[in-house]
């Protein structure tokens, strides 16, 4: 084939083409090659790539070439980056082949390579692995601040020189944006980066209030919801000075900036900020192309953004409902000493269901409590309001912790079938709840305990040894309506009782409560804290529900008890001994409400009830009084009308009295009536 042919071929093509000698200077070249810049094809003649294209990074091409000229095997498809003299302020990109040529013996005497412009795909290929970056590290967490980090780093450098994130103090509260106006709009710094370390670009730091004024590009951007560039920007100019938070004056290190666009931050047609996004050492300005490409990686960081805000509200909302339902403070009461450590679930997992709580009870009796149910969020802590609330109920109605299980069992089985009859009804967040209930009694020195679905309670005992009591441990609440057992044990006074959710051995095993348990500690509210430090992390991954109680016993000589035959003329006799007995302990004062509860509460139990009748009297932070008789019926309070001649005993009771009530037992029932020490009148 002639010269003159190849040339034609050569000269026709749209693929640059050159030949460099053995000292990789150009010998020839084709008219495609001019595209390029570095003159034309004759101007190349004996010139190397650095003089020819300064602004490539020639070293590394010719690295290439010496690499093929000596091992004769081509390179193909060696792609390079950087800025040629026919577009020196933008990245191109080429892909280029090199081929050893060979005389008649097979010596090398210069290379033959290609050039093409693949720019278009090699911005293609860096806007989506920009993309997949931006979708691999933009909203790990759920927080709203840490969100726009991460996408002011993902951007910076590979789209941007300079990048500051403003959000609306109300997404940062997880409320609702407001309606924004046209004048100055406050904003807060919540994210921004820079190719440069120390980001001294930055007007305002992390945190700071980005006020901008009125009629300023971010402004519009805003309000408007649209996206604003300018390509060439003159930081001095008195239009952008209006753009710089707070009218303050730009740093020396952001006069350089160049290029700008502003994006602003859209989720569900709700605006929540702006990005901003400059370049200053890259000297190509933003185009079309970046601006799409930036929308698209704002939007996907804006729908993190406000799944981030939403959840920061719906915690948030759920953390003010759970700390409104459990106890604001610990009872006053003589039955234990307690102490209570309540450690919340981290932002990841949100609030959960866990709860505790200590209830007197009549006879200077205490319950203990602690539960938790499946749920997280506000439907857990409303579904724990609910039990927690259903067990104050029951308890106050004194009745055993079976019992309290059982009538918890029925409520929550109950509920969910009503809930699942409703339309729409879904899953119950009290099916399957677990629930530790525990009753001492200082007087007597026992504990009765039942458990659904929970664990049982570890016990302390004086000398240090650690047990746990073999308790039946009923299934969970509304799950398959078995009855539940109750274990009664006598605890010596100074026992421990410890009462745990799951979130406690979460990452820790029962044995390491045991001896984080035994050691002891000078106060009760220290051993609480170091065991929940001990075995719970800082920030759990479920709530931590931690409550221990050491038992005490009244002294002997704070009840008096007797045994009254079912005479109604001894009930003048049992005023006259409660009388003594007040005396004895100083509360003369109270005698003659006592003695009217006495006389009322022992006839009652002559005359309507069967069985031993006995009555006790206990002082505790009241003066308790009780009857204790072989009925099964309760009394039930009356409002006489004046023609009537009788009826007025529990009446006159409940006006007197701090408060009375009914428990049953095995073998009948207690009224019983308390008294104020500090109130004669009760």
């Amino acid at each position: 084939m002639s010269r003159t042919v190849l040339e034609r071929m050569t000269a026709r093509s749209p693929i640059g083409i050159a030949i460099v000698d053995t000292d990789l200077r150009f010998v020839w070249s084709n008219a495609a090659l001019e595209r390029f810049g570095g003159g034309r094809a004759y101007e190349r003649v004996g010139l190397r790539l650095a003089e020819v294209q300064p602004g490539l990074d020639a070293d590394r091409i010719e690295a290439q070439m010496r690499k093929v000229l000596e091992t004769g095997v081509p390179v193909l498809d060696y792609e390079h980056v950087g800025r040629v003299r026919s577009a020196p302020h933008r990245e191109t990109a080429h892909a280029m082949s090199f081929t050893r040529l060979e005389d008649d013996h097979g010596r090398p005497i210069g290379v033959y390579y290609t050039v093409m412009d693949v720019s278009d795909r090699h911005r293609a290929r860096t806007r989506l692995a920009l993309l997949d970056r931006a979708g691999e590290h933009i909203g790990r967490t759920l927080d709203v601040r840490r969100t726009t980090q991460e996408l002011a780093d993902v951007v910076v450098p590979a789209l941007a020189d300079f990048v500051t994130v403003d959000l609306l103090d109300s997404v940062l509260r997880g409320a609702e944006p407001g309606p924004l106006g046209d004048g100055s709009v406050p904003l807060r710094r919540t994210g921004q980066q820079s190719v440069r370390p120390g980001v001294p670009e930055a007007v305002v730091e992390i945190g700071a209030v980005a006020s901008y004024a009125a009629g300023s590009p971010p402004v519009r951007a805003l309000v408007s919801g649209r996206s604003w560039s300018e390509p060439r920007l003159d930081p001095m100019s008195a239009g952008w000075a209006k753009a710089v938070p707070g009218g303050r004056e730009l740093p020396a290190d952001a006069l350089g900036l160049h290029s700008v666009m502003i994006v602003p931050i859209r989720a569900r047609g709700i605006t929540l900020g702006i990005t901003t996004f400059f370049r200053r050492d890259r000297q190509d300005p933003f185009d079309a192309v970046d601006l799409g490409l930036a929308e698209e990686i704002v939007g996907r960081a804006a729908i993190c953004v406000d799944n981030a805000r939403r959840y920061t509200r719906e915690r948030d909302a759920a953390l003010v409902l759970q700390r409104s339902l459990l106890p604001r403070r610990l009872p006053d009461q003589d039955a234990a000493e307690v102490a209570v450590r309540y450690r919340p679930a981290d932002e990841l997992t949100g609030v959960g269901g866990d709860w505790y709580d200590v209830i007197p009870l009549s006879g200077a009796r205490l319950a203990l409590v602690v539960g938790e149910v499946a749920g997280h969020g506000i439907d857990g802590a409303a579904a724990m309001g609910r039990l927690r609330t259903a067990v104050r109920t029951l308890a106050d109605l004194d009745l055993p912790p079976a019992e309290v299980l059982a009538h918890l069992d029925d409520m929550v089985a109950k509920s969910a079938r009503q809930e699942g009859e409703e339309p729409g009804g879904g899953s119950v967040e009290t099916v399957g709840a677990r629930c530790l209930y525990v009753v001492h009694d200082p007087v007597s020195g026992t504990c009765a305990m039942a458990t659904a679905g929970h664990p049982a309670p570890t016990l302390v005992a004086p000398d240090g040894t650690v047990t746990r009591p073999a308790l039946p441990e009923g299934p969970p609440l509304g799950i398959d309506g078995q009855p539940f057992e109750a274990v009664e044990l006598e605890l010596p006074e100074g026992t421990v009782i410890a009462l745990h959710t799951d979130g406690l051995l979460a990452e820790a095993t029962p044995d390491a409560l045991c001896r984080a348990l035994a050691r002891p500690e000078p106060s009760l509210d220290r051993r609480a804290q170091r065991v929940l430090d001990a075995l719970a992390p800082a920030r759990p991954t479920d709530d931590v529900a931690l409550l221990l109680a050491r038992t005490r016993r009244l002294p002997g000589h704070r009840v008096a008890s007797w045994e009254i035959p079912a005479d109604p003329a001894l009930v003048a006799e049992a005023r006259k001994t409660t009388a003594r007995q007040l005396g004895v302990w100083g509360l003369d004062e109270l005698a003659f409400t006592t003695e009217l509860v006495v006389s009322e509460l022992v006839t009652n139990a002559i005359r309507h009830a069967a069985g031993p009748i006995r009555l006790r009297l206990i002082l505790e932070r009241t003066l308790i009084c009780e009857v204790f008789d072989g009925g099964a019926t309760a009394p039930h309070l009356r409002h006489p009308r004046t023609t009537d001649e009788g009826g007025r005993g529990l009446f006159l009771i409940a006006q007197f009295t701090q408060r009375w009530g009914t428990r049953f037992l095995p073998d009948g029932k207690v009224i019983w009536a308390e008294q104020s020490l500090a109130d004669p009148l009760g």
